[in-house]
């Protein structure tokens, strides 16, 4: 090309259309708080229906240690799959084959309670408890039910808290927010949300819901919970259902309208004050 050509400007492109990104899914962090605003959306103000009916029924309960938190991991422990009053007696024969020297403790249950109650008496030798021969073990805890599966997991759970903390005593988990205690409990063989909820609680009034068969039958039944979550699931639902203060009283409330009146067989509709709103009475419930 010479000076005297004319500069042809290079082609021109056609400028790309601007494209808008991709709207990223959206993640609940917390499925608990999303499923009660949908939950509040197309069944407006049924969880204070639920805890107005109940209260209705059985008062409103307040808060009272149970035991100290060692002693009701491991009668939590024996709960699993049998009676409250088999875990009683196996609790009271682990007193009696390890005693422990420590101070005498009023059990207090509480209406949620499906037992008599402890007697007053000092926790085991949790060490001893821990090294016992498991033949020996599983023949002492036998009236609570499973000895063969329940002696391994009392030694696994103390031999657990032995070697995290250099001692027996779970004190310490009243300090720990809610969910890391929980989490801190679950990775224990053998103890789920609803054992780790339970102790935590009755020992330190967190705001955590335990659901055991009763209370899972009720809430399903009436449709505070949806048929399909797996109970791992539902305990993280009902963290954004009730509010941190309404825990203790829906569980204690929720459990006992579970044994008295909402059967797993031929509930008892009449006596029921939830029955206007149960989608198990009708399916079409407001």
């Amino acid at each position: 090309m010479t000076a005297e050509d004319p500069l042809v400007p290079p082609p021109t492109r056609a400028p790309k259309p601007n494209r808008r990104p991709r709207p990223k899914k959206r993640k609940f962090s917390d499925p608990g708080r999303s499923f009660a605003k949908r939950l509040e959306r197309y069944r407006p103000g049924l969880i204070p229906f639920v805890l107005d009916g109940l209260a209705s029924k059985y008062g409103r309960p307040s808060w009272e240690r149970r035991l100290d938190p060692t002693s009701e991991l491991i009668l939590t422990i024996l709960t699993q799959s049998t009676a409250d009053t088999n875990a009683e007696a196996a609790f009271e024969a682990l007193r009696r084959a390890y005693p422990g020297g420590g101070p005498v403790e009023a059990h207090k249950p509480g209406a949620g309670w499906g037992g008599f109650g402890l007697p007053d008496g000092a926790a085991p030798d949790w060490a001893r408890v821990e090294f016992a021969p498991i033949p020996e073990l599983t023949d002492v805890i036998r009236p609570g039910g499973l000895p063969n599966q329940k002696a391994p997991r009392l030694q696994t759970t103390l031999r657990k808290i032995r070697e995290e903390r250099g001692d027996y005593s779970l004190e310490f988990l009243g300090d720990m927010p809610a969910i890391e205690a929980r989490d801190w409990l679950d990775e224990i063989d053998g103890i789920g949300k609803k054992t780790a909820s339970v102790l935590l609680l009755f020992c330190f009034g967190q705001p955590l819901l335990p659901i055991d068969r009763h209370v899972d039958r009720v809430m399903r039944r009436v449709g505070v919970l949806p048929p399909k979550p797996s109970l791992d699931e539902a305990h993280d639902l009902v963290l954004g259902l009730f509010e941190p203060d309404q825990m203790y009283e829906a569980h204690v409330n929720l459990i006992q309208h579970g044994r008295k009146v909402c059967h797993a067989q031929r509930p008892e509709h009449d006596a029921c004050p939830l029955r206007a709103r149960c989608r198990y009475v009708d399916p079409k419930a407001p």
